[in-house]
Order: C-alpha cells, then sequence, then structure tokens
C-alpha cells in the first residue's frame, strides 16, 4: 500500500469498528472484567491476523485498525491504578498479570491459528 491517504482511511474504518465493537463488550461485561476479555479477544485476533497472508490493506483495516481500538491500554492503566489507589494492591497486581498473561496468550494462540491456516 504506497497512497498514505488510503492507508489512513482504511486503518479508520478499522478503528471505528473496534471502537464500537469495545464499547459493545463493555456494555455485556462491566468493571475490569471487560478489559481482560477485549485485550484477550483483540491479542488473539492480532496474531491471527498478523500469522495469516491478508494482504496490506486488510491488515490496516482489521490489524491495525480494528484490533488497535478494540484492545484498550488505557483502560488496562486506569482499572490496575485505580485498584491500587482504592488500597487494593494485590487486586492491581493480579488484575495487571492476568490481563498481560492473558493477551499474550491469546496472541500466541490467534498466531498459531493463522499461521495453520496459512
Amino acid at each position: 500500500m504506497t497512497d498514505p491517504l488510503l492507508a489512513a482511511v482504511l486503518v479508520g474504518l478499522g478503528g471505528s469498528a473496534g471502537a464500537v465493537g469495545r464499547h459493545a463488550v463493555g456494555l455485556r461485561i462491566e468493571g475490569r472484567r471487560s478489559v481482560v476479555v477485549v485485550n484477550a479477544l483483540g491479542s488473539l485476533a492480532l496474531g491471527a491476523l498478523l500469522a495469516a497472508p491478508i494482504g496490506s490493506g486488510a491488515t490496516l483495516v482489521a490489524a491495525v485498525g480494528f484490533c488497535g481500538a478494540f484492545t484498550t491500554f488505557s483502560s488496562f492503566a486506569v482499572e490496575t491504578v485505580s485498584a491500587a489507589a482504592d488500597g487494593e494492591g494485590r487486586i492491581a497486581i493480579g488484575f495487571a498479570a492476568a490481563n498481560l498473561a492473558a493477551a499474550l496468550l491469546a496472541f500466541l494462540a490467534g498466531a498459531a491459528v493463522g499461521g495453520a491456516v496459512a
């Protein structure tokens, strides 16, 4: 993909869908669990997308745009700091560790699936 304007539009389209998807999950699953769920699901999808030969345009829409907007590092940071500030240090540490482990394992699983499809 050589046209930077087209690339930006593709990322924006995917990002719009990812943001709506993230909001929808937040409506169904409240609190810290929703952060872990979206980060794990987004990492699973990202791993599969990056391992499969889907082309640069699809990568921009789905991997960069959708997965980038669907996953949420900022909510992860807010929830972790909030738990720590509320005197729930163990919960903050557990939440951070669970979020990171879930995202990494999901990415590896997605990459294995995407690689098997390729």
